[in-house]
């Protein structure tokens, strides 16, 4: 419980001083614990592998960085309305699932995609009681959030 405290008021007090110096992040990031990172989109968390995003999930927190992989359990059909959404969902290796919303307005597909195939992940996560939902998979043209990505039988999708 105190470790989690103050690593919230660690993540409070990181963004203050980058919201002053957006170069802060690159200066400290090499001593702070891993996952604690500020990011080039404005303060929030960088959380990287799948025990951070299964605390995230546990946590119930949303609004963090994440990557990782996991097997894709089903196709859904895109969504279509406004930004064009290519949906499926993953099994994580803890079992987690993962709703993954990749817009094809601003990344290509990932054609061929089947149940059974393994993706890597980085993206913003989204809590939600069913896993969480994966979204800003694709790169940001107006340079205000971090860069996204998708990684399907060996190319990167972004």
């Amino acid at each position: 419980m105190k470790k989690s405290i103050f690593a919230a008021l660690l993540v409070v007090a990181l963004y203050q001083v980058y919201q002053q110096n957006p170069q802060f992040a690159e200066q400290v990031q090499a001593v702070l614990p891993t996952g604690l990172a500020p990011n080039a989109a404005g303060g929030r968390v960088e959380v990287a592998g799948e025990r951070q995003l299964a605390e995230a999930y546990q946590n119930q927190v949303s609004d963090v960085q994440v990557s990782g992989s996991g097997r894709v359990i089903k196709i859904l059909a895109d969504d279509t309305k406004g930004s064009r959404h290519q949906k499926f969902i993953l099994k994580l290796a803890n079992g987690q699932t993962l709703l993954v919303a990749h817009n094809i307005d601003l990344a290509p597909r990932l054609d061929g995609l089947r149940s059974g195939d393994s993706v890597k992940f980085y993206g913003e996560y989204e809590w939600n009681k069913l896993g969480g939902v994966l979204h800003w998979t694709h790169h940001d043209p107006a340079g205000r959030h971090a860069n996204g990505w998708l990684e399907y039988r060996g190319r990167r999708y972004q």
